[in-house]
């Protein structure tokens, strides 16, 4: 895909280099040999996320044995690691399976167009620099055709996080920063020690951020309206590593991703059906971690049920090590107004601040705010079905990756990656070269998720597909339903519900 308008064709386009997007190329590597593919990746590096996200501290919060791929095993023994360290592994994938001459850089897909005539997605991107692509067509635009789909770009926006206006910030004389934005000046151990910090928000990079940067000397201060359910965790499983010893790689691995896997959702059931013994546990955990240094209530004690949001982990209890040392604070209020040198609560409390960072959230974006149109027709995701948690109803040879709420995102993705091979592979056995579920639109409607209140997701959850009360129209939270239903020998792609057929005329390649 050079410059000007040029023609590609491929059997699988693929948007996005990240987890998802690198994944699903290792996948068609290793399943469907015979197809032709190829990436293209708005930014200029893989690595999604965790290339993205650059704030001291970024990691991820679920185990790097369900993190990583399903053939590519976690080589160390530390579970919780850095996103430096995931990003070299999606690295090695990428070259382990030579994906990288297949990835074009710095192009985002602005328009999917699907022609049933030729069984032919055109998808045309435009070049973007630092986040910024021009609003019209350009001199540079692409164009490449391909057969299948396959949307690997995430579920958020990554030019616009989500940041609300606060009373009397203007008059802040610090600085105000995003963690999706972070700057490269505040970075290190000279840059932040001794600066007042307050962290506004209580969510995953708040909890991943405060002990980070309480390391480099600053003095940080975490302001909560509302507390979360904050797991500390160790960093170091003693039956994987003791797995890892005794038992090949490959083996070891997949032992401990089982294990980790079913301890996962185990828990996660609990805490639906028996939320009073996990909130117990938890408790239990964080006060021994704290040992008298904070009160619970109300720094953490939350008002809601575990799972009702998602679950913060806290490698090692680091963020309460950091509260219990006098290196961090925590304050449960509300916020009155910014004034020149800080906040003010509505407590009538002030906290004084040399930077205030907003740690309030994505704003979640479907399909990477691509709207396919499909026969000249524009599609409303909103308005289809989601089938099986990865395609839409109506809307032909297009696939999306969304991972899971409640367990690591790329349990998800490797399923729906091996799907999706599974599909292509039943379409060569049929001759057909479209693929489209079709449903009842007088089905029960429910949110694509739901029983889930974070505010990410209640803000938008009605732009993403609705989902149905029966199988295959659900987004299943369970990675061992979706296995059934996705993986098993009998789980068949000819459901009755997916429409195959053959186009009218041949494609026209070049």
């Amino acid at each position: 895909m050079g410059n000007g308008t040029t023609l590609q064709h491929v059997d699988v386009l693929i948007v996005g280099a990240g987890l998802s997007g690198i994944g699903m190329a290792c996948h068609l590597t290793r399943e469907c040999p015979s197809k032709s593919y190829a990436i293209v990746e708005a930014r200029q590096a893989l690595g999604g996320t965790w290339d993205l996200f650059k704030y001291p501290g970024i990691r991820t919060d679920s185990d790097m044995h369900t993190f990583g791929y399903d053939f590519k095993p976690w080589k160390s023994n530390i579970s919780i690691v850095s996103a430096d360290l995931i990003k070299e592994y999606i690295d090695e994938a990428a070259d382990e399976h030579d994906v990288k001459r297949h990835i074009t850089y710095g192009r985002r897909v602005v328009d999917a167009s699907w022609d049933s005539d030729t069984s032919l997605w055109t998808v045309t991107t435009r070049p973007e620099t630092d986040g910024v692509v021009a609003d019209g067509p350009t001199d540079e635009d692409a164009t490449v055709t391909c057969n299948w789909l396959q949307m690997c770009s995430g579920y958020y926006s990554y030019t616009e996080p989500y940041r609300p206006d606060f009373p009397g910030e203007e008059r802040f004389a610090g600085e105000i920063v995003h963690p999706q934005t972070w700057p490269d000046h505040l970075q290190t151990r000279e840059q932040l020690e001794g600066k007042k910090i307050v962290v506004i928000g209580s969510g995953a990079t708040a909890i991943t951020l405060i002990p980070a940067i309480a390391d480099l000397g600053a003095e940080v201060t975490m302001l909560q309206r509302t507390p979360s359910w904050i797991f500390p965790a160790p960093n170091k499983n003693p039956i994987a590593i003791g797995l890892r010893a005794v038992l090949p790689e490959k083996v070891a691995y997949n032992a401990i991703r089982k294990m980790n896997t079913w301890r996962t959702e185990m828990a996660y059931k609990q805490s639906r059906t028996k939320p009073e013994k996990i909130e117990k546990m938890i408790n239990k955990l964080v006060a021994k971690k704290l040992d008298g240094s904070k009160d619970m209530d109300p720094h953490f004690t939350p008002p809601y049920k575990p799972w009702d949001q998602r679950l913060c982990l806290a490698p090692d209890g680091d963020i309460f090590e950091a509260i219990k040392d006098g290196r961090a604070d925590v304050v449960t209020d509300q916020i009155e107004t910014f004034d020149e040198t800080g906040i003010v609560l509505e407590s009538g409390e002030r906290l004084d601040a040399d930077v205030i960072v907003t740690a309030t959230g994505l704003s979640m974006l479907a399909l990477g705010g691509v709207v396919p149109v499909v026969d000249g027709s524009p599609v409303d995701i909103a308005d289809t079905f989601t089938y099986k948690g990865f395609m839409y109803s109506g809307v032909p040879n297009l696939g999306t990756t969304f991972g899971y709420i409640n367990a690591s995102w790329t349990l998800r993705a490797d399923l729906v990656a091996r799907y999706v091979c599974k599909l292509l592979q039943k379409m060569d056995e049929n001759a057909s070269t479209r693929a489209m579920p079709v449903a009842d639109p007088d089905m029960p409607q429910r949110p694509y998720v739901d029983d889930f209140s974070a505010g990410y997701m209640q803000r938008r959850v009605h732009t993403f597909p609705k989902q149905s009360d029966r199988d295959p129209w659900t987004a299943s939270q369970s990675y061992s339903h979706d296995k059934k239903v996705l993986l098993a020998a009998d789980a068949d792609v000819d459901d009755g519900v997916m429409e195959f057929s053959a186009p009218v005329r041949e494609p026209v390649t070049a």
